[in-house]
């Protein structure tokens, strides 16, 4: 039976303010002994995760490429198997060794952030088709009110890419690239532009 839902109110939004780094990541910010480790250090748990290990590293910039520099990211992805460690995960078990998720501040210099993972495989559009190999951003900063979902494709699956659900849905052709991680060797180079003439695409979720 239907029950009513207006007793719950969304609660206001808010920026992530200078302190995002202070709450998040104490550690990193040289705040010690609240957490042994900040949480969302991994997402390899230890050195038995499966698949092929990479490097992503990138900034999230402004409309005239400056790096944000109190940015803070994470990112989620499916196992090098394409499963989730998730409870909702049902098509199969995850690798026990990867969390599936990790959090990085942007340096306070650079504005860079780097993420050690592995590269994720393919899972399956809600109507089967299976997408390409992807993992999925989300980013908060002074000034940014909801935090913002994208996505990083690889260079290196131009035909998974092609036939990926999400990636064919882009009208505008153009902006395909936006969504695209530049791999070299083990590393995957993906900066996020918050506007300008290369704005990469978010995803309302």
């Amino acid at each position: 039976m239907p029950q009513p839902l207006g007793y719950l109110k969304e609660s206001a939004s808010q920026t992530a303010g200078p302190y995002v780094h202070i709450g998040c990541t104490p550690n990193f910010t040289g705040i010690e002994g609240v957490y042994e480790t900040d949480l969302g250090s991994g997402p390899l748990a230890n050195d038995k995760t499966r698949g092929e290990r990479i490097t992503i590293r990138g900034r999230v910039l402004d409309g005239i490429g400056t790096p944000l520099k109190d940015a803070m990211i994470e990112i989620w992805q499916a196992d090098s198997d394409g499963f989730y460690n998730s409870p909702s995960e049902t098509r199969g078990k995850a690798d026990p060794n990867f969390l599936g998720w990790g959090r990085c501040p942007a340096d306070m210099t650079t504005g860079e952030f780097v993420f050690e993972t592995i590269k994720p495989g393919r899972v399956p559009f809600n109507d089967g088709r299976m997408m390409a190999p992807h993992v999925t951003l989300w980013i908060v900063a002074r000034g940014i009110n909801i935090g913002l979902h994208t996505r990083m494709y690889f260079s290196d699956e131009e035909e998974a890419n092609a036939q990926d659900p999400i990636l064919m849905r882009l009208e505008h052709r153009s902006r395909v690239k936006t969504l695209i991680g530049s791999r070299e060797g083990d590393t995957v180079s993906f900066d996020i532009h918050l506007q300008g003439e290369d704005e990469t695409v978010f995803f309302d979720i």
